[in-house]
């Protein structure tokens, strides 16, 4: 009878543990209103925990601290605009620096409630399992900012343009009837003499552009309102903003 070998037991796979230590040199900092608390790992400062107030100065000693034990990488969560100015500092000290979505650190199980925030960013920051925002460079993060404050202009100056026609309406004045825009060049002239007290819509007439398809009778058909001084105060108040935001 053929006698069978027993196989052998193959060799265990070493596994790498969720625990390993990825960033042994990671942060973590809870940023606030008024302080922010950051938590570096024990071994490498006795008071591994501190706070910092949101002051200049104040970052700029955080930096230092963050220095001084050592740290490459630093975790904060996206709350509000709070982290923005010691991203922007520790970035421009040389830290790597991740921004974390608040809702991805929640998502992730056994959390005790004894640890601080500033402390579990650390913890799982050291073991790797915290995934970083998108973060453009920086000439791209001013040209957003520029951006995004230009897109706040237009969407206010839409906003004064409807409260232009709220007024022309209550006034009884029926501009958007005989031009296409009331803020282009016929639109504007008109309106500019009329917060200016000239209300004449013979005279108000001749500031029509050649362009215009309506006819000089119908201008002057929309124009003759009822200006009553609350609603002429409120169209001046915003021709006023809207050429303001324009400028």
């Amino acid at each position: 009878m053929k006698r069978h070998r027993r196989r052998q037991p193959p060799k265990p796979r070493v596994s790498p543990s969720v625990l390993e230590r990825i960033n042994p040199s990671a942060a973590g900092i809870d940023c606030g209103a008024a302080e922010h608390f950051v938590a570096v790992p024990p071994d490498r400062d006795p008071t591994p925990i501190r706070s910092f107030q949101t002051f200049t100065t104040e970052l700029h000693r955080l930096a230092d601290w963050l220095t001084a034990c050592h740290i490459t990488s630093v975790a904060m969560e996206a709350t509000g605009v709070y982290w923005i100015p010691v991203f922007e500092i520790l970035e421009a000290r040389g830290f790597t620096v991740l921004l974390v979505n608040a809702r991805h650190v929640k998502n992730v199980p056994g959390r005790k409630s004894d640890v601080s925030d500033c402390e579990w960013l650390r913890d799982l920051h050291i073991v790797g399992l915290l995934r970083g925002s998108f973060r453009p460079a920086d000439a791209m993060v001013a040209l957003r900012a520029y951006l995004r404050h230009r897109a706040s202009l237009v969407e206010r100056a839409g906003t004064h343009v409807q409260r232009m026609q709220k007024a022309l309406v209550q006034v009884n004045v029926q501009l958007a009837l005989v031009v296409s825009d009331i803020t282009g060049v016929t639109g504007l002239r008109i309106l500019r003499d009329i917060v200016a007290g000239r209300t004449d819509p013979q005279a108000l007439v001749h500031h029509r552009d050649y362009r215009c398809h309506a006819s000089e009778a119908d201008i002057i058909a929309a124009l003759t309102g009822n200006y009553r001084p609350e609603h002429v105060f409120v169209l001046r108040q915003n021709v006023e903003a809207f050429d303001y935001v324009q400028q």
